[in-house]
C-alpha cells in the first residue's frame, strides 16, 4: 500500500466520522443554545436544568439516526475490505 492510498482511506474515515456523528452533535448542539436560553431568560442557574433534556434529545436522535449511521458505518467497512482484498 502506498503512502497515498494510506491517505485517502484515512481521509475517507475521517470524513465517515464526521458524517455520523454530525446529526447528534447537531442536536446536541441546538438543544444545549436553546436550554441555556431558557435559563439566561429566567435567571435559573441551576447546572443539572441542563443536561436532561440534553440527554433525552441525544439519545432519541440516537434512535432515528441509528440506521443511517450504521449504513454509512457499514459501506465504509466494505470500501476499506475491498481495498484489503485488492491489495
Amino acid at each position: 500500500m502506498t503512502g497515498p492510498e494510506v491517505l485517502d482511506i484515512g481521509r475517507s474515515a475521517i470524513f465517515t466520522l464526521v458524517i455520523v456523528s454530525a446529526p447528534v452533535m447537531l442536536v446536541g448542539l441546538i438543544v444545549g443554545v436553546a436550554v441555556s436560553l431558557v435559563q439566561a431568560l429566567t435567571q435559573l442557574q441551576e447546572q443539572t436544568i441542563a443536561f436532561v433534556p440534553k440527554i433525552l434529545a441525544i439519545f432519541l436522535s440516537l434512535l432515528v439516526a441509528l440506521p443511517f449511521m450504521a449504513e454509512r458505518l457499514h459501506a465504509e467497512m466494505l470500501r476499506i475490505a475491498a481495498r484489503i482484498a485488492t491489495g
